[in-house]
C-alpha cells in the first residue's frame, strides 16, 4: 500500500526511487534514523509518499517524488546523509537503487 503524503495518488508524471536492500544484524541504532528521516523526508518539497515491502533481511523501499530537483534535495540533507553512511558503514549488507519516471499510473479499489 501507499502511504501518499496528500492522501491520494498525484497524476503522473512523478518520480519514484527505488531502493532495494538486505540488512545485517545488528542493526543499533537503525530504527530511530529510520524513523527519523522518514519524519524529515516529509517535509521536502517536492516529496509525495513512499510505500515499503519487507521479507526477513530484506526490503523493497519505494520513494515518489514531483521531480528530480525534490529527489536531489533530499540526497544532500544532512541527516538522509548521516544515514546512508551509517547504512553503508553498519546496516546494510547490500542495496541497489534506481529512479524511475512514471508516466502512467492505474489503481483498482475494490467496492465494499
Amino acid at each position: 500500500m501507499i502511504h501518499w503524503l496528500a492522501g491520494t495518488a498525484p497524476a503522473p508524471p512523478y518520480f519514484a526511487v527505488i531502493f532495494s536492500s538486505t540488512k545485517r544484524t545488528p542493526r543499533d541504532g537503525y530504527a530511530e534514523m529510520d524513523a527519523a528521516t522518514i519524519q524529515a523526508v516529509e517535509q521536502v518539497p517536492g516529496y509525495l509518499g513512499h510505500q515499503s515491502v519487507s521479507s526477513g533481511e530484506d526490503t523493497l523501499f519505494i520513494s515518489y517524488w514531483k521531480d528530480e530537483a525534490a529527489i536531489a534535495a533530499w540526497r544532500e540533507d544532512q541527516l538522509h546523509r548521516t544515514a546512508m553512511q551509517a547504512g553503508r558503514e553498519r546496516w546494510y549488507e547490500r542495496y541497489d537503487i534506481q529512479t524511475c519516471e512514471v508516466r502512467a499510473a492505474r489503481a483498482h479499489r475494490h467496492p465494499a
